[in-house]
């Protein structure tokens, strides 16, 4: 049974170690999403494994006619709506079997802060979330990795007690100049099916 004190581990890794292609492809996702290893990527792989594994079970006990698969069905769909990894509307299961990691990375608290322009780069962001400097509503979050849910964005701010709460740090002001020069709006945009969502 094993002690409790002692987690197992939420993630797979992957069965063949050295394969040269998905190396490439999990180094152009840490430096993208700023994770800090590829356990991060794997922990959001498995999340994504999980969701699939969950959709594909479902059709089948839909297919053989389960009321309880219905409202199952209908719980899964609410819960990905509402973290913003479903386009709000009618989702169905096919949707979520067409998931990919990348729909997770994106609603990791690190990425969200960064999209939303309150840091100059994924791995600042993260930085500054470890150090308390962010906050949603009255909570101050330090975990990175939080899947956040479409409704807390906007009460996504900058925590009371930070410094960085202050409109004229220098951090703050050189982060709205880079903005400005870069003559849009902050970095890379949400996703079509995240925005919107409850």
């Amino acid at each position: 049974m094993g002690d409790p004190k002692f987690l197992r581990r939420r993630y797979d890794t992957p069965k063949h170690p050295w394969e040269a292609t998905r190396m490439e492809e999990e180094r152009k996702l840490l430096d993208r999403y700023g994770l800090k290893n590829k356990r991060e990527l794997w922990k959001a792989q498995s999340v994504l494994r999980g969701f699939r594994r969950q959709a594909r079970e479902l059709q089948a006990r839909l297919r053989a006619g389960e009321p309880q698969a219905r409202r199952e069905t209908d719980a899964l769909l609410g819960r990905l709506t509402r973290l913003g990894v479903l386009s709000v509307g009618t989702p169905t299961l096919d949707d979520v079997l067409a998931l990919t990691t990348e729909d997770v990375l994106r609603r990791r608290f690190e990425w969200v802060v960064f999209a939303k322009g309150l840091a100059p780069t994924a791995n600042s962001a993260r930085q500054w979330i470890v150090h308390g400097h962010f906050a949603v509503g009255d909570h101050r979050v330090t975990r990175p990795g939080l899947l956040l849910p479409s409704a807390d964005e906007a009460r996504l701010t900058y925590s009371p007690s930070s410094p960085l709460a202050d409109e004229g740090h220098t951090l703050r002001v050189a982060l709205r100049e880079r903005i400005e020069r870069r003559g849009a709006a902050p970095p890379p945009p949400m996703p079509a099916a995240a925005e919107g969502a409850p």
